[in-house]
């Protein structure tokens, strides 16, 4: 067996187009979907990661706005900007890039945010929302992941997911997606004894702990569809995912690559979010 690469940059390019038809209804009537995403300090990996994000709104007809800050700047200099934004009507999301400098509490800007501008659905208010399965914005990567599941059929209702890793970003939402949908979610991290076992009984496998390659073959249940959300930079410098995708793809039915996979259809459910956002904005 050989799985089927699922492929986050052509899913992603055939939902932008449809994003994009809907920005320009959007402009007949007034409204032009705005982002606007704020970095602090100069890591090389979250400038990359804006820099992408800034580019797919202009792709997409968006409006985009980044403000850059020195990694020393006081966090209120932050709150106000984040208190300007939430006032200003050419704006219907805001993100704040993560990590933050150790300085921030990371969890008061995120509150800081209006929640019906929240678009990364980070917000403990929206975090309550998706718990109880009426999301006002599902978090950009497991709303990808969530995605993927849908365009290529693969079936979610009674079946056994396993998702390794437990962060607010990625695993905790992803679970309650799968659970929304059906599916009996067991939650592995750290303290999780044999991991191994409740790996092979997963016919849904989502690895997002950022640990180069620990999924082996030999872990993966024939038939599995395999989401790989993990990035890790090797040794020599090459990109490669949570899952050794070598192995896994001669295992799994449905595989996510990396990069390819996962990253691309997380900056398209940003805008789908986004877009969301300047939707009821103009219903209002």
């Amino acid at each position: 067996m050989t799985a089927t690469i699922l492929d986050g940059n052509a899913l992603g390019q055939k939902l932008r187009a449809g994003f994009r038809q809907r920005a320009e209804e959007l402009a007949a009537q007034g409204v032009r979907p705005g982002l606007a995403v704020i970095l602090v300090g100069d890591d090389p990996a979250s400038q990359v990661y804006v820099r992408n994000k800034v580019n797919a709104c202009a792709q997409a007809g968006f409006h985009s706005e980044k403000h850059v800050y020195p990694a020393d700047i006081e966090a209120r200099t932050v709150f106000a900007r984040i208190a300007g934004l939430n006032a200003d009507p050419k704006i219907h999301g805001i993100l704040v890039q993560l990590p933050l400098p150790r300085h921030f509490d990371a969890d008061a800007v995120l509150e800081a945010i209006a929640p019906e501008k929240d678009v990364d659905g980070f917000r403990a208010e929206n975090v309550g929302v998706l718990v109880q399965g009426h999301p006002r914005f599902i978090p950009c990567t497991p709303y990808g992941v969530m995605k993927f599941f849908e365009e290529a059929g693969i079936p979610l209702k009674g079946r056994e997911a396993v998702v390794v890793g437990r962060s607010n970003i990625v695993g905790k939402p992803m679970a309650m997606l799968l659970m929304h949908a059906g599916a009996t979610v067991t939650v592995c991290h750290s303290q999780t004894r044999d991991l191994e076992a409740h790996c092979r009984r997963a016919d849904i496998l989502v690895a997002a702990v950022g640990k180069a390659k620990m999924i082996s073959g030999e872990m993966i249940k024939p038939g599995a569809a395999v989401i790989d959300v993990g990035m890790n930079r090797l040794a020599d410098g090459k990109l490669c995912g949570d899952v050794d995708f070598a192995l896994a793809r001669e295992v799994a039915a449905f595989i996510t690559p990396v990069p390819g996979g996962v990253g691309p259809m997380t900056i398209t459910m940003l805008l789908a979010n986004t877009l969301q956002s300047a939707e009821r904005a103009a219903s209002a």
